[in-house]
């Protein structure tokens, strides 16, 4: 009787067995969903804007122009022999997709809670959708970056992409992932203690001045490589310009390290955030 009762549902949802079960074949069954987040994210970014689009490359241009200025023109600080506009155009794009990817995660479940109490859906469809709309942010700007490099070859600048630049793609998935997983980490989190959302502002500001974005590794003195060696972003951001501009240099341990924090990070967001969708309706 049981088996016949159950014949009749097309979807039947079950308890996780254990911490690891992170049902893949749902997500994948509710691709077409987060192709819709997708595209809803994305309307929902230019929706009455006059300029549309064109915001994606407005920001970071004029970001990097800032940087230009102060960083370059009045601080002074060297970028390796790789032109300024080049360089700080390059850590405000890599900078911002691991940023979008950290703070829409971390969201996941305050901003979703009305949709999340009406209709079951798997809850990680939203942040790989939120992944994959910074990955196509990212993906106009690096178009448009691509465009500065070509011309700053044929002016005859040094910069030289080499062969590393074909994996490109691996490195998306890298800083994508360390975004991604710390997102889901603290959207475990956020639920029960809402002032992480304030701490994790100023906490990434303070980031960033900790990562190769405005300057290069080689001008951090060795004193302070510590604080580099333990944030797992620095690697992914100075292979960036060693791949494309030629220019700069990561230790292998620092790689190392960065590649085993990823992991950790993914695992224990997935952990964490598949824990708390159980219960995550009765907190919020």
């Amino acid at each position: 009787m049981e088996n016949n009762i159950d014949q009749n549902w097309t979807t039947i949802i079950k308890p996780k067995p254990s911490l690891l079960s992170f049902n893949l074949k749902d997500i994948w069954r509710y691709k077409d969903l987060i192709k819709m987040f997708v595209l809803r994210d994305f309307a929902t970014f230019y929706k009455q804007t006059i300029l549309g689009p064109l915001w994606f490359i407005i920001q970071p241009l004029f970001t990097a122009g800032m940087f230009t200025l102060i960083f370059g023109s009045v601080a002074k600080i060297p970028t390796d022999g790789i032109p300024p506009l080049l360089f700080y155009m390059t850590g405000v794009i890599n900078w911002a997709y691991f940023s979008d990817c950290l703070t829409k995660t971390s969201d996941t479940f305050i901003e979703n809670a009305a949709t999340f109490g009406k209709v079951y859906f798997p809850r990680l469809t939203v942040p790989i959708a939120t992944t994959l709309s910074a990955l196509l942010k990212l993906l106009i700007q690096f178009v448009f970056l691509m465009i500065f490099l070509l011309y700053y070859i044929r002016t005859g600048n040094p910069v030289r992409p080499n062969v590393y630049a074909f994996l490109f793609p691996l490195m998306i998935i890298w800083i994508g992932a360390l975004g991604t997983g710390a997102g889901m980490i603290l959207s475990a989190l956020t639920t029960k203690y809402r002032d992480l959302n304030h701490v994790l502002a100023l906490a990434l500001q303070l980031m960033m001045y900790v990562t190769p974005v405005v300057y290069p590794l080689s001008q951090v003195p060795q004193n302070f490589r510590l604080f580099f060696y333990i944030n797992p972003v620095s690697a992914p951001m100075e292979l960036f310009r060693i791949w494309f501009y030629g220019v700069g240099s990561v230790p292998n341990r620092m790689i190392a390290v960065s590649l085993g924090a990823t992991v950790i990070v993914v695992l224990l967001g997935l952990i964490l955030f598949t824990r708390n969708e159980r219960t995550c309706m009765d907190v919020i």
